[in-house]
């Protein structure tokens, strides 16, 4: 097993000691992303449909860098500080991803700084792409 990690291009925030992504055997993992500046590591906020817009649009930085698209990706947990908020975050996920979506886990759950949604995502990565394997 090797394991190579992916950089989010624009990160220069400490925001923890984690990978952006790790490649594995052909295979991608995320690590959740939210609606933060990730040159600053301030949060942006918004509204639901705005900070998944901003989230899903960091994790696709990470899944170019590693040779992916949103095509992809085959599953994702996406978890949010209201329950309530599912509708606006789905109308907005649901854009991002076309022809079959990933499986989802959508939860509840204790978000810090105010978040609203974070995203992770495990992708497949193509065998034609010469970035991470």
């Amino acid at each position: 097993m090797s394991k190579q990690p992916v950089k989010h291009p624009d990160k220069s925030a400490n925001t923890g000691a984690y990978s952006a992504a790790v490649a594995c055997d052909g295979w991608l993992y995320v690590s959740g992303h939210a609606s933060l500046d990730l040159k600053t590591g301030q949060v942006i906020g918004g509204s639901i449909e705005e900070e998944t817009r901003v989230a899903l649009s960091s994790i696709g930085k990470v899944l170019k860098e590693a040779g992916c698209s949103f095509e992809d990706v085959v599953k994702c947990t996406c978890y949010l500080a209201r329950i309530e908020d599912f509708d606006g975050f789905d109308r907005a996920y649901a854009k991002v991803f076309s022809g079959v979506p990933p499986a989802r886990t959508t939860v509840q759950s204790g978000l810090g700084a105010g978040l609203k949604v974070e995203i992770d995502a495990i992708a497949r990565i193509p065998s034609k792409s010469n970035r991470v394997s």
